[in-house]
């Protein structure tokens, strides 16, 4: 496809498929918010709510508002699940459930903060469609907790004793970048926690320049010491393919928007080294995990394909390309696209099924989970429409001079 018809059908895809699936089967009239556990037609088939849907979706549905079309029924359910969050989804100390039940009950605390980073970007984007000034309050303030919890020792219950084995993850780094910079999108950069939304994005991308990124190893890990050690047991050598790239993207965002060479490379750098780890070669599409020394994965969904790795390579080459202009990129994210689109939807009732066989064959006809609903594919379809849309002469920023071709 070319650039115009390429972006048509991501526009199309977005707005004719999967946003009115969500909007026929996800709000909850009765008690708020949405549903997110759907069959494949799109009944409920479990009322449960998990606390991150209600931000992600609203996140999602008011920047279609804000950026696509002021339709009412787009900022009806951004403000339907903020609402719901706002009534039921914290603890009394103020931390966010992870999920409750359909009226509201509390059901289960994670000790991640994940909730509190869709919360926030849901309330920049709402307050940047209404101008209410609670959501703003709150965004700054979910964001707040989010980077206490994540980055300041001892807030955060440790996932293994920190003095037999010390360790830190990529997920809170690269989630600390998005959040900052839809914060940074929607309220012009406010200061959180004594920095600026731009100064956490340095903050993030040179934790994970430092500690997680192993140019020896052409890898970036998933879990390390604390100082960036490689730990040598089924854990440490774990990769997650999916998340190095989405996390590449969020870099090459932030090159983008500084035009700075030395971010290109960063972002470049996680594309093409967990492209190489992750893609199938044999069967298409992208691994769960992997093994940093090729060791047999302990997780027995690791060669599975789901559907959230898939819609962040599609953005990741794709931005990669737009930004380079080597065919490569492009041809990568012919790729990834073609293998998704002829695996993942569905042609009678819509939206994609979440989980595939390593064959690509449907391993559940599941729309929506408790980890699956509207966030990822049209965040995706989204922010790959409006790549596709920009003029074909945009700036490419220059590589530098000591890039080394895969």
């Amino acid at each position: 496809m070319n650039r115009d018809t390429l972006a048509a059908f991501y526009r199309d895809t977005l707005l004719e498929d999967v946003v009115p699936f969500w909007l026929r089967h996800a709000p909850d009239v009765e008690h708020g918010g949405i549903f997110t556990c759907l069959d494949r037609e799109g009944r409920c088939i479990d009322t449960d709510k998990s606390i991150w849907f209600q931000g992600r979706a609203a996140w999602m549905f008011a920047t279609l508002y804000n950026t696509v079309e002021p339709r009412p029924e787009w900022l009806d359910l951004a403000r339907n699940c903020i609402a719901f969050l706002r009534r039921y989804g914290a603890a009394p100390d103020g931390k966010l459930y992870f999920t409750v039940t359909r009226d509201g009950r509390p059901l289960r605390m994670r000790r991640y903060v994940y909730s509190e980073s869709f919360a926030a970007i849901a309330n920049a984007a709402l307050a940047r469609a209404t101008g209410d000034p609670q959501a703003a309050a709150d965004a700054l303030r979910f964001f707040a907790r989010y980077l206490h919890h994540s980055f300041t020792t001892g807030v955060m219950p440790p996932k293994t004793d920190p003095v037999t084995r010390p360790m830190q993850g990529l997920g809170p780094h690269m989630i600390g970048i998005v959040t900052a910079q839809e914060l940074r999108e929607n309220l012009a950069d406010p200061v959180v926690a004594g920095k600026t939304c731009t100064q956490w994005i340095d903050h993030g991308i040179a934790a994970i320049q430092r500690d997680f990124l192993k140019p020896d190893l052409e890898v970036v890990l998933e879990t390390v010491g604390p100082h960036g050690e490689v730990i040598d047991h089924t854990e440490g050598r774990l990769l997650n393919p999916g998340h190095a790239l989405e996390a590449a993207w969020f870099i090459l965002r932030e090159a983008r928007h500084r035009a700075n060479p030395g971010l290109l490379q960063t972002g470049l750098n996680l594309l093409d080294w967990m492209w190489r780890r992750g893609w199938d070669a044999e069967h298409g599409g992208l691994f769960y995990y992997r093994d940093l020394d090729d060791h047999p994965s302990a997780e027995y969904w690791h060669d599975m394909k789901f559907w959230w790795p898939h819609n962040e390579a599609v953005l990741a080459t794709l931005l990669a390309y737009r930004l380079t202009g080597e065919p490569r990129y492009a041809q990568w994210h012919q790729t990834v696209h073609d293998w998704s689109f002829s695996h993942f939807p569905d042609p009678r009732y819509g939206e994609w099924y979440g989980y595939l066989h390593r064959d690509g064959t449907v391993s559940s006809t599941l729309k929506g989970t408790i980890w699956k609903g509207p966030f990822h594919l049209p965040r995706m379809l989204w922010y790959a429409w409006r790549l596709c849309a920009e003029p074909e002469a945009q700036p490419v920023l220059p590589r530098p001079a000591t890039h080394d071709k895969p």
